[in-house]
């Protein structure tokens, strides 16, 4: 059945269509237009608006997060990756670790895209945000929806990590390093917390696009979001999107009738379901590569072979130390102890403040290798390092971060304090592809392909990364040894061999020397536990169509009228920085664009 006629129609609810369809809505008010999101609502829902409580969207029974499950890979040691993606209203916005990092301006400039060059976007980014941290920066906002703080509460344990960076490390640190410049510093500033988060100082919520720019919208009743309804294709008449076919989610709503209904789209259908969802949804609809839509039975549309090309994403690793005992992590409200979390919670609740109000991210640093650690990291990382970074001093080959506590064995460890380090990589080499195909039942799959550490030099900064964080935490006064458990397992007698410590070294300790078997047992290490980073992007390039692009620079999709494309998947080039930022800027880019086209 037909249910309803909308002037525009939203195939996704995350991020880039809370933040697009809210402008839309706000600049013109009698605009009908439709959100279809196929996760569930989050107003005001505890796991949704305390920071603390990310962690809970990682959960085995979780819904608000969806696992798409990779194709196994030899560079992988056989292992068949898991990447998540949202399944909620605001998608990654709503269960994001809500680390606030950009990406450095020549990332945009790098797109070669018209209307997506860095001068035209940092308006934008200005316009999203308000910078709590540092009021009245160049690059930063100081009125948008998006709150920027240090959180209300801090754990401390940040001052040690800055302090070995900048001492054994041998780096400077800087007062803002999401600047869109600033690169191989530690994040620093004064006397307070480190690392900017998309938390609330003044509420100690999480800031999310989903009660900024849809929510808060409420007495608009022109703006409709329908939850727990999933796209299913994009309804043409004679190659103009008109509408879409949706079902209720199985996900959500696993009881109920399956059966399609189809809302129909007056001026536009803008698909925005994200990486793995946007060119599923293509495919669907008859647009994609004549193979794939073949294997499928669906009858081609559209030639666009670019379509579920292009996956990219961060190589990431989080592995565990033990921490001192006094030292301040998130360990007792990840592990759910009821003490420590109403206590917090009742001063949450009075002033915005306590750990409720952390994600324990505490500091980072964008690292690029001197010489010295160059030429550690030998010949294999050479070409990429002159090809890319080299002469780009704002690109930074990895993050390196600390977290206050270890939550993916918080549960299951001893009761007692953990460090985290994260390390991820930003450019990796390596490509993947994200397709449909029918499985064995005949129905839907995905046939995924990472690419992760399919080129042969991505795993060497992640290597040399695993060494010099260790080196850094053996120095810090809370370290207190690795967790073995989450660490390569060395030969017996190896000087690398993991365990519990009574302290830290000195500042001027050498550094542990490994051995070729050691080499192999990070290297073993990292293809069987390197992850994604959830920043998922690339699927629906925004490039030429000659050059596998999907959609040109007005997020048109080639070949057809009425439709666009507007998410993460539309991102041509990597990006270095987590990728909310960028969901954001591609959300406020999209609702001028669509309002331009509309003659608004």
């Amino acid at each position: 059945p037909v249910l309803s006629d909308f002037d525009i129609v939203f195939a996704g609810g995350g991020t880039t269509a809370c933040v697009a369809a809210g402008r839309l809505a706000a600049y013109d008010a009698s605009l009908k237009i439709l959100i279809l999101e196929a996760g569930e609502h989050t107003l005001d829902q505890a796991a949704h608006v305390q920071p603390y409580q990310y962690i809970t969207h990682y959960a085995p029974t979780s819904t608000t997060l969806i696992p798409n499950v990779g194709n196994p890979s030899p560079r992988l040691n056989g292992r068949a990756p898991i990447v998540h993606c949202g399944h909620c209203v605001g998608g990654g916005s709503n269960v994001n670790f809500m680390v606030y990092t950009r990406a450095p301006a020549s990332d945009f400039d790098d797109w070669g895209a018209d209307g997506w060059e860095s001068e035209n976007l940092i308006p934008l980014m200005k316009k999203l945000e308000t910078y709590e941290v540092q009021p009245g920066g160049p690059t930063h906002g100081d009125s948008g929806p998006i709150r920027v703080s240090y959180g209300s509460c801090q754990t401390g344990i940040w001052e040690e990590f800055v302090h070995v960076g900048t001492t054994y490390h041998k780096r400077p640190y800087a007062d803002d390093t999401d600047d869109l410049e600033t690169c191989d510093t530690y994040t620093y500033f004064k006397c307070t917390s480190c690392m900017r988060r998309y938390i609330s100082g003044s509420t100690g919520r999480r800031s999310d696009v989903a009660h900024h720019y849809v929510y808060n919208q409420a007495h608009n009743t022109n703006l409709q979001l329908w939850v727990s309804k999933l796209v299913k294709r994009i309804i043409f008449e004679d190659k103009r999107a008109v509408g879409v076919e949706f079902t209720c989610d199985s996900v959500s709503c696993p009881d109920t009738d399956q059966s399609s209904s189809i809302v129909r789209a007056s001026k536009l259908v803008v698909v925005s379901a994200g990486t793995f969802g946007s060119p599923a949804i293509l495919e669907r609809s008859g647009i994609g590569a004549e193979g794939v839509l073949k294997r499928c039975g669906i009858e081609q549309l559209v030639n666009l072979p670019g379509v579920g090309e292009n996956y990219r994403d961060h190589n990431g690793c989080l592995v565990p130390y033990f921490a001192a005992d006094g030292v301040v992590t998130m360990d007792p409200l990840w592990r759910g102890e009821e003490s420590a979390i109403q206590e917090s919670l009742a001063q949450w609740k009075s002033n915005g403040k306590s750990l409720i109000a952390q994600n324990g991210c505490d500091a980072k640093i964008k690292w690029r290798p001197d010489g010295d650690e160059l030429r550690t990291m030998g010949s294999a990382f050479q070409t990429p390092w002159k090809e890319f970074f080299q002469n780009r001093p704002d690109k930074a080959v990895a993050i390196f971060a600390i977290c206050a506590g270890y939550f993916p064995l918080s549960r299951a460890l001893p009761l007692r304090n953990y460090l985290g380090a994260a390390y991820l990589t930003l450019y990796p080499r390596s490509v993947g592809s994200v397709h449909i195909k029918l499985g064995k039942n005949g129905k839907e799959v995905l046939d995924f392909n990472t690419g992760f550490l399919d080129d042969p030099s991505d795993i060497i900064p992640l290597n040399f990364g695993y060494k010099k964080l260790r080196e850094i935490f053996r120095r810090m006064p809370s370290y207190r040894g690795e967790v073995p458990a989450g660490h390569p397992c060395f030969p017996e007698g190896s000087d690398a061999v993991c365990g519990e410590t009574c302290g830290p070294v000195d500042l001027n300790a050498p550094d542990i020397i490994y051995t070729a078997e050691d080499d192999e047992a990070i290297d073993k290490f990292h293809r069987d536990h390197v992850q994604t980073s959830w920043h998922s992007l690339g699927t629906c390039a925004m490039k030429p169509e000659s050059d596998q692009g999907v959609v040109d620079t007005r997020l048109n999709v080639y070949g057809v009228t009425g439709l666009k494309v507007a998410d993460m998947s539309i991102v041509p080039k990597n990006v270095g920085t987590n990728t909310y930022s960028t969901a954001l800027l591609i959300g406020e880019k999209a609702a001028l664009i669509i309002a331009e086209d509309l003659g608004m």
